[in-house]
C-alpha cells in the first residue's frame, strides 16, 4: 500500500516520507479500512515535530483522524461491517499505524458509522476534535437552558463545540481573533462572538448576559485567559479546558474561584475510558443524524503533499488539512 511515515522526530520536510508498505491485516477486535481521507490536526504535528516526546516506534504513520470504507474486519468483529462508511478517530495512539496509508487497521470502537448523508471528506474532519467537543461540551453533564461561552471558535474543537452546545440545548458565545475566524463562528451557530484582540470579554460576556456570567466555559488556553474568567463565570459555574499554550503552568487564582464555587474539567481524550468514548461516539453521531451539522472549511492535499499539508496546520492554528488517499 501507499503510505506516509517518519522514523524519527523533526522537521516536516526532513522526516516524512513517502512510499510503499506492507497492507495491514486486522487482529480480533480490529477493521481494517480503506482510508479515502486522511485527516490532520495540530496533535498529528506536534507528535511529528517532536514535542510529544521521542518517537514511540521505530516507524510511524501519522494521523490520528479520517474516514473510509470497512475493508476486512478481525476476529469477534461482526462480519456485516465489511462495506460501512466510517469515521475515524485515535488511529494513531499508541499504535504505529495512523490513517495516512491506503489502509489502515484499528480497533473496532475507533471506526464510527458514518449517518446517511454525511460523505466521507466531512467525516474526516470529526475525529478528535470533535470527540474533544463533546467532552467539553457534556463533561460535567447536560447544557440545555445554560449559557455557553467557547473560546476560540473558528478552532478545529470551538467550530465543532459551538454546535454540539446549541444542540444540546445552550446558548453560546464566541470568541474569535479577526473577522474571517468571527464569520467562521458565527457560521457554527454562535449567538454573538467576541473579538478578543480588541474587546474587554469579560465586560462584553457581561453586557450579553445582563450581568449574569456564563454557566460553563469551554475553554482553549486555560492559563493564557485566566484572568478574565473569574470575571466572567456565574457562582456554581463549570469550566472544561482542553488546552493552556498562552500558559503551561498556570496559577490558580483559589479564592476568586472559590467564591464563585467554580469547578474545573481538564479535558484528556485519548486515555478516555471506554463507556465515556461509547457515549461521546454515540451522541456525535446522534447530532450528526440531528442536528444540521456544518463541518469546517478545509484545504486538500494529496499524499505526495503531506509535508506541505503539516506546513499548513503548524502555520495556522485553525487550519485544517486533509489527505486525498482515494479517488
Amino acid at each position: 500500500m501507499q503510505a506516509a511515515w517518519y522514523e524519527q522526530t523533526g522537521p516536516a520536510r526532513e522526516v516524512l516520507q513517502v512510499g510503499k508498505l506492507p497492507t495491514p491485516t486486522p487482529g480480533p477486535g480490529e477493521v481494517r479500512v480503506r482510508v479515502h481521507w486522511s485527516g490532520v490536526n495540530p496533535t498529528d504535528v506536534r507528535r511529528r515535530a517532536g514535542g510529544s516526546g521521542p518517537i514511540p516506534f521505530a516507524r510511524v504513520v501519522p494521523h490520528m483522524d479520517g474516514s473510509g470504507v470497512v475493508d476486512a474486519v478481525g476476529a469477534g468483529v461482526d462480519p456485516a461491517r465489511v462495506g460501512e462508511s466510517v469515521w475515524l478517530h485515535r488511529a494513531a495512539w499508541k499504535r504505529p499505524g495512523g490513517t495516512c496509508a491506503e489502509y489502515c487497521v484499528v480497533p473496532h470502537t475507533h471506526a464510527v458509522t458514518l449517518p446517511a448523508g454525511i460523505d466521507l471528506r466531512a467525516g474526516a474532519t470529526l475525529g478528535v476534535p470533535a470527540l474533544t467537543a463533546h467532552r467539553a461540551v457534556f463533561g460535567f453533564g447536560e447544557v440545555r437552558g445554560r449559557t455557553v461561552l467557547v473560546t476560540g471558535g473558528a478552532g478545529a474543537v470551538g467550530f465543532y463545540a459551538i454546535q454540539l452546545a446549541r444542540w444540546g440545548g445552550a446558548r453560546v458565545i464566541a470568541t474569535a481573533s479577526d473577522e474571517t475566524k468571527q464569520a467562521e463562528a458565527l457560521r457554527a451557530g454562535a449567538e454573538a462572538v467576541i473579538d478578543y484582540r480588541h474587546e474587554d470579554v469579560a465586560q462584553r460576556v457581561r453586557a450579553l448576559t445582563a450581568g449574569a456570567g456564563v454557566d460553563h466555559l469551554v475553554e482553549v488556553d486555560f492559563g493564557g485567559n485566566l484572568a478574565a474568567t473569574t470575571e466572567l463565570m456565574k457562582p456554581y459555574g463549570t469550566i472544561a479546558a482542553y488546552a493552556s499554550m498562552g500558559d503551561r503552568t498556570p496559577a490558580l487564582p483559589f479564592y476568586p474561584m472559590q467564591l464563585r464555587a467554580l469547578s474545573i474539567m481538564i479535558v484528556a481524550l485519548f486515555d478516555l475510558p471506554a463507556p465515556l468514548q461509547a457515549t461521546a461516539s454515540t451522541e456525535v453521531s446522534q447530532w450528526l443524524r440531528e442536528g444540521k451539522p456544518r463541518f469546517p472549511a478545509t484545504r486538500e492535499f494529496s499524499l505526495v503533499q503531506v509535508a506541505e499539508a503539516h506546513e499548513a496546520v503548524e502555520q495556522a492554528s485553525t487550519a485544517r488539512a486533509l489527505l486525498r488517499l482515494a479517488p
